[in-house]
């Protein structure tokens, strides 16, 4: 009889610590923790992971994702971690790799399962041919790491996450097929969206300051003409800056597209000598408030772009 009291007494008070929330419940116990490198990555597991994962990113959206400064809350982060999703194509070597090492978790070790490279689900462009060398800038041997703004990347980046996350947790691999499969139909509505707003300035002529537009501009149909970077994370020079001008002159081309990361001022004395909208886009979704997952990110860049060309015909 004593037992059956002690037995009772234990699941009372058990039920009581969850109630209050001193004791994870089960649902909670089984969340996969995910960071991210960048909050482009970030959305898509959300969009895919729902309620079955925590997911953290490292960067912030209005951050170079090239240069960021590695605090010692990223590790805290990273030692917790189940599983670590990266842009790759050497876009985060400057600050991942040491964070990766001195986390000092096997889980998320480069090659470990708890590791994922997101370049391999995405089409890349501008893959270099040939020898690679410093003299021509901060050039990405493997292939241009801005991949994610092209929607079609988008969707087989969160298959591919999707995937990975139903073989780290079996038992709700049917939730996060069924989460991909909702997230494809609403990204299908959007890409149709998109297309049909974009498609009146398709061929329209375009200069951005960094490379991190090409995949954007291939799957809307844009033409970028030059960068305000003579080469890849090179400032521009006087000389550089001037024949852009001319460039931009002879190809009646009227918008200047910057991230948020640069310095305006050299954009902005190009805009004045050739007439041209300097734009502020959003490369990465969490750039601006009240953008704050994937569909988001292109709704803003979209309306920026089409307000710019109207402003410039």
């Amino acid at each position: 009889m004593k037992n059956h009291t002690f037995v009772r007494y234990r699941v009372i008070v058990t039920l009581g610590l969850l109630m209050a929330g001193f004791l994870p419940s089960r649902a909670e116990a089984k969340k996969l923790n995910v960071v991210t490198s960048t909050t482009d990555m970030a959305a898509l597991t959300r969009e895919v992971g729902g309620d079955k994962v925590n997911v953290e990113a490292l960067a912030r959206g209005y951050q170079d994702p090239h240069f960021v400064e590695a605090k010692p809350s990223f590790l805290l982060k990273l030692r917790q971690a189940d599983l670590l999703i990266s842009v790759g194509l050497q876009l985060e070597i400057g600050w991942l790799p040491p964070l990766i090492t001195q986390s000092g978790n096997p889980k998320i070790q480069v090659g470990a399962p708890g590791y994922l490279d997101a370049s391999q689900f995405a089409e890349i462009l501008e893959i270099p041919q040939g020898q690679v060398t410093r003299a021509m800038g901060d050039v990405h041997p493997l292939g241009n790491p801005h991949y994610w703004l092209d929607p079609d990347n988008g969707r087989r980046i969160a298959r591919g996450i999707a995937n990975n996350l139903a073989e780290m947790d079996p038992s709700d691999g049917a939730y996060f097929q069924q989460r991909f499969e909702d997230f494809d139909k609403r990204l299908t509505a959007a890409e149709q969206k998109w297309d049909e707003e974009m498609k009146p300035y398709r061929g329209r002529k375009l200069v951005t300051y960094h490379r991190s537009f090409p995949n954007f501009a291939k799957h809307f149909g844009l033409d970028v003409i030059g960068y305000v970077e003579p080469r890849p994370g090179i400032p521009p020079t006087p000389t550089h800056t001037l024949e852009l001008i001319q460039l931009m002159k002879r190809e009646n081309c009227r918008v200047v597209l910057v991230e948020p990361y640069f310095d305006l001022k050299t954009p902005q004395s190009i805009g004045r000598e050739t007439g041209s909208q300097v734009v502020v886009y959003l490369p990465s979704v969490g750039g601006e408030k009240g953008v704050d997952n994937y569909f988001q990110l292109f709704d803003y860049d979209i309306g920026l772009l089409i307000k710019a060309f109207n402003a410039t015909k």
